[in-house]
């Protein structure tokens, strides 16, 4: 039978780790981990289900990407980033911690992905919402303008798009629109001066190699959305 690896690295519990425990999270990690939990990272609980850990898994394409990540998360990493062939994705995985834990138990009160209800609390660092955006944002372009940018929040209700969208209008007073892609719903953000606001809130944060997503000129093999399902012209 397979034995279960207790932490990354598959190494026993020790001293090193119990240290790494006690590791008083950043204020710059946490907005990093936050915007991951919104976006493509996963938190995932340990072997004995005490404490939980922050899987991290992009494509390829984006290892620059994977590799700031794990920059700054390092401190909580004891394997280096991994390539899987499988799915030609980067990967690592932090060892599980008490404050990984906490938001576990608020994004993942029953095991599933949520907007908790005081999301607002956890929004209010731009850090978050560019790695949020970097992991699952794009802008919509036009003719080679931008006229939107979207968040591509579909695993996420009609009622809690709802209620990210009142936070960035209270919070930020950017006004985002609820809308329908397929049978599901996400944010995008279509009003000039909000679309505006959003951009330059955010743009200080972007690694270089994902300024694209902010569709500015460069790397043009980058894909960026070039349609939506609503009608909306270029202000």
């Amino acid at each position: 039978m397979m034995a279960i690896p207790r932490e990354a690295r598959r190494i026993t519990y020790s001293t090193e780790i119990r240290l790494l425990k006690r590791t008083e999270l950043s204020v710059y990690q946490k907005a990093i981990i936050i915007g991951a939990i919104l976006g493509d990272g996963c938190l995932h609980e340990n072997w004995s289900k005490t404490n939980s850990r922050l899987q991290i898994r992009q494509s390829s394409a984006q290892k620059e990407y994977v590799l700031w990540k794990y920059k700054a998360l390092k401190p909580l990493v004891l394997t280096e980033p991994q390539h899987y062939r499988g799915t030609d994705s980067v990967w690592f995985r932090t060892i599980s911690h008490p404050a990984l834990t906490e938001l576990h138990t608020i994004f993942y009160p029953e095991g599933k992905k949520i907007i908790p209800d005081a999301i607002e609390t956890f929004l209010s660092d731009p850090l978050t919402i560019a790695v949020w955006f970097m992991d699952d944002g794009n802008a919509v372009m036009r003719k080679g303008k931008v006229c939107g940018y979207q968040l591509n929040t579909q695993s996420f209700s009609k009622e809690e798009n709802e209620l990210l969208a009142e936070v960035f209008a209270v919070v930020y007073d950017i006004y985002c629109t609820v809308e329908k892609n397929h049978s599901y719903y996400r944010l995008a953000i279509w009003q000039k001066r909000s679309r505006d606001t959003f951009s330059d809130l955010i743009r200080a944060h972007i690694i270089p190699s994902l300024e694209y997503k902010l569709g500015s000129i460069g790397d043009s093999s980058s894909p960026v959305e070039t349609g939506s399902p609503l009608v909306i012209q270029c202000e």
